[in-house]
């Protein structure tokens, strides 16, 4: 159900390894490297397994030799695994099923319509060799959330063959780069925490054998 925001936030960060200015030597090579060898998703949020997740994308042969280490800097990118459903002052979820038709329906056809409304925490880990580059990867991090259309993470939620674009929005833009102390010597790991408020459809349609309007095939991707 979440797999649509997770996809979201890749292309969230893509946009940011775009927007990267070289200010160190060891930037130079991470612009120029591409966004696939660049970022990676490890499982659940990473502070108290930062080193381990580390060593994961250490033994990660991103250039498809063996004898050449992956290379430094690195962001790595957690999910937590928990729920929290999204304080009322921000949202409610919709707990009732309500009768809709999405916009972009060629048949027009009438669903169900819930909506989950949670908090999705997401930490990102800047990793490199040297304390300049970790700080300005962390630093243009937040700069790039901070621009107001970068406040939101767009996603892409698919039901019926119809398509649909929901937001997420960032909580707080105002959140630090907080220093990660490990036994690695020699590597900088800077996390930066945010929360999504993301709100998530759940569509329900007749079952095999329930009335239906004969615009589909109950049970079935085409409802």
């Amino acid at each position: 159900m979440l797999e649509p925001v997770k996809v979201g936030i890749g292309e969230y960060l893509s946009g940011f390894y775009a927007s990267l200015v070289s200010t160190t030597k060891p930037m130079d090579e991470y612009i120029q490297r591409g966004v696939a060898r660049s970022i990676a998703w490890a499982p659940s949020r990473m502070v108290d397994s930062a080193e381990e997740m580390l060593a994961a994308w250490q033994r990660n042969d991103t250039d498809s030799a063996p004898t050449r280490p992956p290379k430094l800097p690195v962001i790595l990118v957690g999910m937590d695994q928990s729920y929290t459903p999204t304080a009322r002052e921000y949202g409610a979820q919709i707990a009732n099923s309500e009768k809709v038709i999405m916009p972009n329906d060629p048949k027009q056809r009438l669903f169900g319509l819930r909506t989950v409304f949670g908090d999705i925490r997401v930490q990102m880990v800047v990793a490199a060799a040297d304390e300049p580059t970790a700080r300005s990867i962390a630093a243009q991090l937040m700069l790039y959330m901070e621009a107001v259309p970068n406040r939101r993470v767009g996603y892409t939620t698919s039901f019926a063959g119809v398509s649909q674009y929901w937001v997420a929005m960032i909580e707080s833009t105002d959140v630090p780069a907080a220093a990660i102390h490990t036994g690695v010597k020699n590597i900088v790991m800077l996390a930066v925490d945010i929360t999504l408020k993301a709100q998530i459809p759940i569509y329900d349609a007749p079952k095999v054998g329930e009335p239906n309007d004969g615009k589909g095939v109950p049970g079935t991707d085409d409802p």
